[in-house]
């Protein structure tokens, strides 16, 4: 009687095993991947490519870049999330991932631990868009874009 229950079981773990290690490994990003701040940098894409992380150009100069995520299937690349606005990066800057690091399908930016339990997200760190699913709590400070082109942490205390 358990022979049956037994096979039946390894049989549906079988068939969905290919589901179950595309879930665990989609939108990952390997530890050891890096980027460099440069004209020509490549990004980190969230599974279905509607979204970037990497470093993006500066408009007023082009030899600085900030860190960001942007939309990646429009031709400009608007920016939905920046870090450090106020202090961009020079060229040849480089991030590096030192740990389990994930960009998913709603343009959130996650570092996870060991257990994929959230230690650090980019919905948590607003700085000027609000994306669909991004809860709006109470205490974040808002960041905004200046109309020369420039960013920085000059905004909202939302406290």
């Amino acid at each position: 009687m358990a022979f049956p229950l037994l096979f039946s079981l390894s049989f549906l773990l079988l068939l969905l095993q290919p589901f179950l290690t595309f879930a665990q490994t989609r939108g990952n990003i390997t530890i050891g991947a890096s980027l460099s701040a440069s004209q020509n940098s490549s990004s980190w894409l969230s599974p279905n490519g509607d979204f970037a992380f990497g470093f993006h150009s500066l408009d007023s100069n082009k030899d600085l870049f900030m860190l960001s995520i942007w939309y990646a299937k429009i031709p400009q690349k608007t920016i939905v999330w920046f870090a450090n606005g106020d202090s961009p990066a020079a060229s040849g800057t480089k991030v590096e991932a030192l740990c389990l690091l994930a960009l998913n399908d709603t343009g959130n930016f996650v570092r996870l631990s060991d257990n994929t339990k959230k230690l650090w997200e980019s919905f948590k760190n607003p700085s000027d868009t609000m994306l669909p699913s991004q809860i709006f709590e109470k205490g974040p400070f808002l960041s905004s874009k200046h109309s020369d082109g420039s960013f920085s942490r000059e905004g909202f205390d939302l406290n």
